[in-house]
C-alpha cells in the first residue's frame, strides 16, 4: 500500500517534469516567434529596399524614354538631311549592350526606316509633280520659240531682229532650266539628235548661257569626230551646266577655259575656270552628285533647289559618262573634265558635212582618207524612241547657233541656216580665203533682212506669175 507521502512527492516531481517540459516548448515557442519576427522584418527591410531599386529603375527607365523622344529621335531625324548633326547617346552609359540598351537603338533603327520610306514615297510624288509642270513649261516655251523664229523671217529692221534675237536667247535659257528639272525628276531629255560633230554639242552647249562670251574653246580633236545620235544632247547639258557653274562662281572679266583632247578611253573636255574655287567638303558633295551611284532626293538639294550637278548625275549614270571634279584648275578656280567614252564617238566626213562655221576650228590636220578609222555601226534602244514636236525638232536640226560677238562682246547668239550637205558646192573643200573683217550684229541682221525681203519679192512674182490669166 502506497503512503500518502510517496504519492505527493511523485506527482509533485511529474509535475515539475511536465513544468519543465511545457517551459522548455514555451521558450522555444517563443524563440520561434522571435526568429519568424526578424525574418519577416528582414524580409519586409528587402522589399521596401526592391520597391526603392524598382522605383529607381522606372524612374531611369522613364527618363531615357523621354531623353529618346525629346532628344534622341529629333536628333536622328535631322541627321538624315544633314549627316554633321550629332546624335546622343543614352542618358545611362552602362546601358551599352544590354537588353534595354538594343531595344532603344530599335527604335531609332525603326524610325530611320520608316523616314526613308516616307521620304521616297513623297519625293516620288514630288518628281512626278514636276515632271508633269515641265512638260506644260516646254511646250509652252517651245511654241514661243516657233514664234520668234517666225518673227525673225518675217521682219527686216535690224534693231526689232536684234530684240527677237535678245528674246530667242533668253527664251532658250529658261527651255534649259526647265529640261535640266525634268532630267532630274527622271524625264528624258526631250530632243532627239542626229549625230553630230562633238565640238557643235560644246558650243551648243555654250549657246544657252548668260556670259557665253567668256567662253574659249580650244579644239584639238582630229576633224569629224562626232557623237552618236542619243549622246549629243546629253553632253549639250552636260557641258551647259558645267560652263553655268564656272561662269556664275568666276568674275566677269575672267575666261572659261575650254579644252576638247582625244583620251586613250575616248574624248575629255576640261573646263578651267578662275573663280573661287570649292572647300574640301563642297568639292566631295559636288563629286558625289555628278557621280550618280546615289539616289538624289529632291529634299536635298537645297532651298532654292541646286539642279545643275543633280541632273549631271542623272545623265552621266544614263547614258556611261563621266564627271570628276577632283582636282583644282591651275588658275585657282575648279576644274571639270567630262569623259565621253568610245563607245558614244562616231565619225562624219568633214568635206561632206562640215561643222557649223562658228565651231572652233580643229588644231589638228585631217587624217588621209586611206588612214581614217572606219567607224563601226552602232545602235542604242534610246536613238529612236525620243519624240520631240516636230516644229522644234524641224527648227533646231536646220539651224545651227554661231557666236560672233560684237566690239563691245555683248552680241547674242545669231541662227544661220546651215546649208545641205548635197548642197555644198565642189569649192567648199578647199580652204576658205581668211576673213578680212567680222561682220556686226547689225550688219548681220540687215543682210539677214535682205535676204528675207528678197525671198518674200520672189515668192509673190512667182505667185502673180501663176494667177496670170494668160
Amino acid at each position: 500500500m502506497i503512503e500518502i507521502p510517496d504519492l505527493a512527492a511523485g506527482g509533485l516531481a511529474a509535475g515539475t517534469v511536465l513544468a519543465f517540459v511545457l517551459g522548455g516548448g514555451l521558450l522555444r515557442s517563443r524563440r520561434h516567434r522571435a526568429r519568424q519576427g526578424e525574418e519577416i522584418a528582414a524580409l519586409r527591410t528587402h522589399l521596401d529596399g526592391a520597391r526603392q531599386e524598382i522605383g529607381r529603375s522606372a524612374d531611369a527607365f522613364t527618363a531615357e524614354i523621354v531623353h529618346l523622344a525629346n532628344q534622341r529621335m529629333p536628333a536622328e531625324a535631322t541627321r538624315a538631311a544633314h549627316p554633321h548633326i550629332q546624335v546622343p547617346g543614352p542618358l545611362h552609359p552602362e546601358l551599352a549592350g544590354t537588353a534595354l540598351g538594343a531595344g532603344l537603338d530599335g527604335v531609332l533603327d525603326g524610325l530611320l526606316t520608316a523616314m526613308a520610306q516616307e521620304r521616297k514615297r513623297v519625293d516620288a510624288a514630288a518628281r512626278a509633280g514636276m515632271r508633269g509642270a515641265t512638260r506644260d513649261i516646254q511646250a509652252g516655251l517651245y511654241r514661243l520659240q516657233d514664234v520668234l523664229r517666225g518673227m525673225q523671217q518675217r521682219y527686216d529692221d535690224p534693231e526689232l531682229s536684234q530684240t527677237l534675237f535678245a528674246l530667242d536667247h533668253e527664251n532658250e535659257q529658261s527651255l534649259r532650266r526647265a529640261q535640266v528639272t525634268a532630267v532630274v525628276c527622271g524625264a528624258w531629255v526631250g530632243l532627239a539628235r542626229e549625230e553630230s560633230h562633238l565640238v557643235e554639242a560644246v558650243t551648243g552647249g555654250q549657246s544657252r548661257l548668260v556670259g557665253y562670251h567668256r567662253v574659249r574653246i580650244h579644239n584639238h580633236l582630229e576633224p569629224g569626230m562626232a557623237l552618236v545620235s542619243h549622246a549629243v544632247e546629253p553632253v549639250a547639258i552636260i557641258v551647259a551646266e558645267l560652263l553655268d557653274n564656272a561662269l556664275r562662281h568666276s568674275a566677269p572679266d575672267t575666261e572659261v577655259t575650254v579644252n576638247l583632247e582625244r583620251a586613250h578611253h575616248g574624248v575629255s573636255v576640261t573646263i578651267d575656270d578662275a573663280g573661287v574655287g570649292m572647300a574640301t567638303d563642297e568639292r566631295a558633295y559636288a563629286q558625289r552628285m555628278v557621280a550618280g551611284r546615289e539616289p538624289i532626293l529632291l529634299s536635298e538639294l537645297g532651298d532654292p533647289p541646286r539642279m545643275g550637278l543633280a541632273a549631271i548625275g542623272q545623265l552621266t549614270r544614263k547614258f556611261d559618262l563621266s564627271v570628276d571634279l577632283s582636282s583644282p584648275s591651275p588658275y585657282g578656280g575648279v576644274r571639270a573634265v567630262l569623259l565621253v567614252k568610245n563607245h558614244l564617238l562616231s565619225r562624219i566626213d568633214p568635206v561632206e558635212r562640215p561643222p557649223a562655221a562658228s565651231t572652233p576650228r580643229s588644231t589638228r590636220p585631217e587624217a588621209p582618207a586611206e588612214a581614217r578609222p572606219v567607224p563601226h555601226p552602232r545602235t542604242h534602244p534610246a536613238a529612236h524612241t525620243t519624240a520631240q514636236p516636230a516644229a522644234p525638232v524641224a527648227a533646231r536640226d536646220s539651224a545651227a547657233i554661231t557666236h560672233e560677238p560684237a566690239p563691245d562682246g555683248d552680241a547674242l547668239p545669231q541662227r544661220r541656216r546651215r546649208a545641205r550637205a548635197d548642197a555644198v558646192p565642189a569649192q567648199a573643200a578647199e580652204p576658205a580665203a581668211p576673213r578680212v573683217r567680222e561682220r556686226t550684229p547689225e550688219e548681220a541682221a540687215a543682210a539677214l533682212g535682205a535676204l528675207q525681203s528678197g525671198t518674200a519679192a520672189a515668192r509673190s512674182a512667182l505667185e502673180t506669175e501663176g494667177n496670170d490669166p494668160r
